[in-house]
């Protein structure tokens, strides 16, 4: 068909489009935009005639490919652009809303030039909502469930909608964000999805519950399993703080976060012991409150951990009815003299503190060289201008650290309670506490005066926390934030430390590195490779609103301050000594420029991480542009050690990387996924039993990693995805899969041994577990982890043999 046969007057649409199609199959882009340009013109019904050829268009958008529809609707705009008096008002009623269904009929895609370009040509948002809603109930019905609710917020339907039924399927598909956005700005549905969540957030909930609501929506296992009262938890506290939803409307999610806390408590004072009985008796008050639930349960842990006696003495604090008690402890209560029925919960130090701690402790610990009356407390106008007067001196350093209560993520905003200010010789403890002196405007114009002064260098360690509770605090410094000059983030500079340490510039971890033989991290980290003895954090979690603040809790936060001081003037007289440049300011100053560069260069250098990575001196920093499919077809890493198949890499992968462990596992790793209920010492007994690499990020991996051999512990990002997770973790273990290895082990119980089975048992086993995806009838990957052999179409399942059974079955 050639371009003259288009140009007779009134051309059918239907020819235009196989011409269109002819042109898309050759990729003659040129001459389709042509054949547009000319086909349109010779168009008797334009927006009708566009309709009939989009419906005729075969292909799904996906992605950023584009079909044949999505060239023809962007020609049309383009074609239209130029008519003006080309548009659906020119039209009669009925006919503009015959079209304008047509057009809603078509919007089921998600990309959004298709979907928004449509939406303006035939003014689609102008059409009766009740219409609207239809075609969205039309698409959920299909199982839809993304893309009804991606139409649904552009056409703005939100409250014509029912919440629950559009967001649960979301929700059960691992695609909140999605739901958030359908909720953003609209209270009323803010306020729904957050309570929904909190519903489900109960010890016995079931899924199974839920997703009777969905009958027609298959899960899989991995989503199925992200459903549990705890990441629900996570997401309703985060949810609650984004929506600004009072915690009144979220009752269970607050009783699980205070349960998990009481159960930390009880872990850091009988367990691990590193909480002083004054810091717990104080923070369990705190965490159990007036709930009786927590009450029983606190007496129920301090049975299990404790001693009946302890027990005995909380049951009858809290006054707990007998038919609640655990066994044995009525029967102590009964024993039990008048003088030990009570817990002294005012102060449970028997003497007097001295300021000069014990010899031993002193030559563990950082001391700060400050007598006692060279600490002062500032909580009256008249000693706050005493302290103006020190701290606000041009030309000074001035070590700046905050303090405030631990809430253990029972509520969201934490208030300051105490400001340290460290001069020379001097701590000025700015007491927040006390009586009206908060709200003085002189003390917050004092502290605008500070941290704007740029002749006065501050000192500080990761302030970005230090400032957000700052702004909880004071509400003025979120409408008018400080103005902030003059600042040295040690922190920073510890960094530009550990990186120059490890000898790997281009990949700036997000996180402080932590030394090879050092359990110490953070500011006490740092401390401690400066100066030569960490600082003693046992008061870090005080409760520091308590007044009046024990000697032990003062002399901790003086030091806090004042090390700041101590630490710079080391780096400031050597710095070469610890690979930094002469003017440490330059490092703070410099970051966004250099990381810029960075990125650039990062993109082009090999991202081969050193043998102290594993070893516990590094966290693995991204990847950057590194590409599967160059590793899959062979590429070979720039490491000397030997390459290993994927068979020969066993490794656990904690609860918070089981994205990963999918990955690894379709690359035919030996993967171990800890659950989302399993503590994350039960990695480490894993990697000991079975002689696995730990794979780990965030906090658990210090505990860890002392538990384990040198290389036996890996660190990652958890901000990056699992594709570049795995992509790192290959290179790292100069892992080389070739394409054998993909799907080569089972993605349900980690088995590399299959057996044939019939496709109707096999298909009845998918839909039994969730792993089907829809009801069609289609070829699968036969997965059971059993012997592998040769077996007819109608074979059962039973092994020749008798094995030893996977640790988890795929059945």
């Amino acid at each position: 068909m050639s371009l003259t046969s288009l140009e007779e007057k009134g051309l059918d649409p239907l020819q235009l489009s196989e011409k269109f199609f002819e042109l898309w199959h050759q990729n003659n882009l040129q001459m389709l935009h042509l054949a547009a340009i000319q086909g349109f013109s010779k168009l008797s019904e334009p927006l009708e005639a566009l309709l009939t050829i989009l419906e005729s268009c075969p292909g799904k958008q996906k992605g950023r490919s584009h079909t044949l529809g999505y060239h023809i609707l962007m020609e049309f705009q383009t074609w239209m652009k130029e008519r003006p008096q080309m548009s659906l008002s020119s039209l009669a009623e009925d006919k503009a809303v015959e079209l304008q269904r047509r057009a809603l009929g078509l919007l089921t895609d998600t990309q959004p030039n298709f979907v928004d370009t449509l939406m303006n040509i035939y003014q689609i948002k102008t059409l009766d909502p009740s219409i609207q809603c239809m075609h969205i109930y039309k698409l959920q019905a299909l199982n839809c469930y993304k893309e009804a609710v991606t139409l649904s917020i552009k056409l703005g339907l939100q409250t014509e909608l029912n919440m629950e039924k559009m967001l649960i399927p979301l929700i059960l598909q691992d695609k909140l964000p999605l739901a958030e956005s359908f909720v953003k700005g609209h209270r009323q549905l803010e306020k729904q999805l957050v309570m929904l969540l909190d519903s489900w957030c109960y010890p016995d909930f079931n899924v199974e519950e839920i997703r009777k609501k969905s009958p027609c929506l298959s899960l899989a296992k991995h989503y199925v399993t992200q459903i549990q009262p705890k990441m629900l938890t996570k997401h309703v506290v985060r949810l609650m703080e984004k929506f600004k939803i009072d915690q009144s409307f979220c009752p269970n999610a607050l009783h699980k976060r205070r349960l998990d806390s009481l159960r930390y408590l009880v872990y850091k004072t009988f367990g691990d012991k590193t909480m002083t009985e004054e810091n717990w008796t104080d923070h369990v008050q705190y965490v159990v409150a007036d709930d009786l639930e927590l009450q029983v349960h606190l007496v129920e842990l301090l049975v299990k951990y404790s001693s009946l006696r302890k027990a005995s003495q909380w049951s009858l604090r809290y006054n707990l009815p007998k038919d609640r008690l655990s066994q044995g402890v009525w029967e102590m209560q009964q024993s039990l003299p008048p003088d030990l029925q009570q817990i002294c919960l005012n102060n449970l130090t028997t003497q007097e503190e001295e300021w000069i701690p014990p010899q031993s402790h002193c030559q563990k610990f950082y001391q700060a060289p400050l007598t006692k009356d060279k600490v002062h407390f500032v909580d009256t106008l008249e000693t706050l201008q005493r302290c103006q007067s020190f701290v606000l001196k041009e030309s000074g350093v001035v070590g700046v650290d905050m303090e405030w209560q631990p809430t253990f993520g029972c509520i969201a905003a934490q208030k300051v309670a105490l400001i340290q200010l460290a001069v020379l010789d001097q701590v000025f403890l700015l007491d927040l506490c006390a009586k009206g002196f908060c709200h003085q405007p002189d003390l917050v114009g004092f502290i605008r005066a500070l941290f704007s002064e740029r002749n006065i260098l501050k000192l500080g360690y990761g302030m970005t926390g230090d400032l957000k509770c700052l702004s909880a605090t004071w509400p003025e410094l979120s409408e008018e934030p400080l103005k902030m000059e003059g600042m040295l983030d040690l922190l920073k500079v510890h960094q530009e430390i550990q990186r120059g340490k490890v000898n790997q510039v281009q990949n700036a971890p997000r996180e402080v590195l932590v030394g090879e033989d050092s359990s110490e991290k953070g500011l006490s980290l740092l401390v401690q490779q400066v100066l030569g003895k960490p600082l003693d954090k046992t008061e870090q979690m005080s409760n520091w609103e308590k007044r009046p603040l024990r000697i032990s809790q003062i002399r901790y936060a003086a030091a806090d301050a004042y090390c700041l001081l101590d630490v710079y003037s080391a780096l400031s007289s050597n710095p070469a000594s610890f690979g930094l440049p002469a003017d440490l300011r330059s490092i703070t100053s410099g970051q966004s420029e250099k990381s810029k560069d960075k990125e650039k260069k990062g993109k082009k250098a090999a991202q081969n991480p050193s043998k102290e990575e594993c070893q516990g001196a590094q966290r693995v920093s991204p990847p950057h542009s590194d590409k599967l499919k160059g590793l899959l077809c062979g590429e070979q890493p720039s490491e000397d050690t030997p390459p290993l198949t994927p068979q020969q890499l066993r490794v656990v992968c904690d609860n918070m990387l089981q994205g990963l462990g999918r990955y690894l596992r379709c690359l035919g790793v030996d993967v171990v996924m800890l659950e989302n209920t399993d503590d994350h010492r039960v990695a480490a007994k894993l990697a000991q039993d079975e002689g696995r690499v730990i794979l780990t990020c965030g906090q658990p991996f210090q505990t860890l990693r002392s538990q384990v051999g040198e290389g036996r512990c890996l660190a990652l990002d958890c901000s990056e995805k699992a594709r570049d997770q795995a992509i790192r973790v290959l290179r790292h273990f100069n892992v080389q899969p070739t394409p054998s290895d993909i799907f080569s082990r089972c993605q349900a119980c980690n088995s590399d041994e299959y057996v044939s089975i019939p496709r109707a048992d096999m298909e009845t086993m998918l839909k039994e577990k969730g792993f089907l995806q829809d009801h069609s009838t289609s070829d699968y990957m036969l997965e059971k982890s059993c012997q592998q052999e040769e077996l007819r179409p109608d074979d059962t399942l039973t092994p020749s043999v008798t094995l030893e059974p996977p640790r988890k079955s795929c059945t």
